[in-house]
């Protein structure tokens, strides 16, 4: 066989392999997760039915599905803190997450959320796909970018109700206030999160305050409230 030959069967050889390997991964990750998932959706009809019950069929959708994304991005952060892989998502965690969620969809947030729009700025989108789902679920809207230059040509373009930035992009460690200052240089005051790992840290929080970001913060549940709170105008 020729160099060529050899090539293209090594290519549909690869083409073979996802196929097989991806429904495979999947599947172990099913597997992997179920204990932790099927407590995580115990808990949230545990929470849901000791608050009242659910308005509409819509609300428990989304609910379940902001709440398990929710919960997903959870236990990556866990699993990136924590080498005990058999602690993904902790009782407590899901408790949270659970009443969290039944306290935020509602369907006055769901009307509220429909018509925002946030623009997030990260270098690596998917560490932070399901953050994003969570909120999608509620009608959150994104633009996604993975530079300063982007984001600046995004924000000129059209209006956002808020920004989340991540703070390191290389090869600018500070990226996330380099361009909350470009945002601030040309006049638009859409207010600014940093998501950042320490992002709750009291001494970013305040340099973050200072330099005129909305806040600094880190961890999904936390920007999940922060995000809810600033859109719908909630009260302290």
């Amino acid at each position: 066989m020729s160099i060529d030959q050899w090539m293209r069967l090594l290519g549909i050889l690869i083409s073979l392999l996802q196929v097989i390997i991806w429904p495979c991964v999947a599947l172990l990750v099913l597997l992997y997760l179920r204990k932790p998932l099927k407590k995580f959706l115990e808990n949230i009809i545990e929470v849901t039915l000791k608050a009242g019950p659910i308005e509409t069929t819509a609300k428990i959708e989304r609910a379940i599905e902001a709440g398990v994304s929710l919960g997903a991005a959870t236990a990556l952060q866990t699993r990136e803190q924590a080498a005990d892989s058999q602690n993904l998502t902790g009782t407590g965690s899901t408790k949270e997450i659970a009443s969290l969620v039944n306290q935020t969809v509602t369907p006055q947030t769901i009307r509220m959320l429909e018509s925002t729009s946030i623009l997030w700025v990260d270098d690596v989108p998917s560490n932070n796909a399901y953050e994003r789902q969570a909120l999608e679920a509620l009608g959150v809207h994104f633009t996604i970018c993975t530079s300063t230059e982007d984001a600046l040509r995004e924000l000129k373009g059209e209006p956002f109700d808020a920004i989340v930035s991540d703070m390191g992009r290389p090869p600018d460690a500070r990226a996330g206030y380099t361009l909350l200052e470009a945002v601030q240089k040309i006049g638009i005051h859409t207010p600014f999160i940093i998501y950042a790992k320490g992002g709750n840290k009291p001494e970013h929080k305040e340099e973050a305050r200072k330099r005129g970001a909305y806040v600094s913060v880190s961890g999904p549940q936390k920007l999940f409230a922060v995000i809810i709170k600033l859109l719908t105008k909630a009260d302290e």
